[in-house]
């Protein structure tokens, strides 16, 4: 990478696509010429069109990439990771969904999930630099689970301590440290 190109954020978010409060927004906002991920008209629960939405928005984008995702965005750069080949030059990973863990009420079932392509979640070792940002009380994933999908990615592995699922719910708007977790990336 040239010492002048400055990577592109590219926020992958999850299964509830754009939230006005989430601190994703916010990153986006507070940084000029990040993109995000454009939502899904349908196949909403698609693992492999949330995939091609991914690689789609990846294709719009010239020079370096860091990946900013959440929860299933996680999932998706994974899977997305398993796939294609375009050079990343690193990525945020936060508080990624066990969709392997029945989730609480109101998330899809682990059958919608499987039938949907979501499961099994890869296990491969990601071709780019990354961090998992997890919570030590997230309720979609345990701290060890997330730990062991940090070892098998090859990532740096952050407890970023008790804070929920790291959302809006969880009392997250704005989260100054994703800034600093991008920037050990840059």
């Amino acid at each position: 990478m040239n010492a002048l190109e400055t990577p592109t954020l590219l926020i992958v978010p999850g299964l509830r696509d754009h939230v006005e409060e989430h601190w994703q927004t916010h990153l986006e906002r507070m940084t000029p010429g990040s993109r995000r991920v454009p939502p899904l008209e349908r196949d909403k629960l698609s693992c492999a069109a949330r995939v091609a939405a991914l690689d789609a928005a990846l294709a719009q984008i010239e020079g370096p990439v860091i990946l900013v995702a959440h929860s299933a965005g996680v999932m998706i750069a994974v899977h997305w990771a398993r796939c294609h080949r375009r050079p990343i030059h690193g990525a945020l990973l936060a508080a990624p969904a066990d969709l392997e863990t029945p989730m609480p009420e109101g998330y899809p079932t682990q059958e919608m999930l499987e039938q949907h392509g979501w499961l099994p979640i890869p296990r491969e070792r990601l071709p780019f630099p990354s961090i998992v940002a997890g919570s030590a009380n997230d309720p979609l994933a345990a701290l060890d689970r997330v730990e062991a999908f940090a070892h098998s990615w090859g990532s740096r592995l952050v407890n970023v301590g008790a804070v929920g699922h790291l959302n809006p719910a969880a009392g997250y708007g704005e989260w100054p440290q994703a800034q600093a977790l991008i920037g050990a990336l840059v």
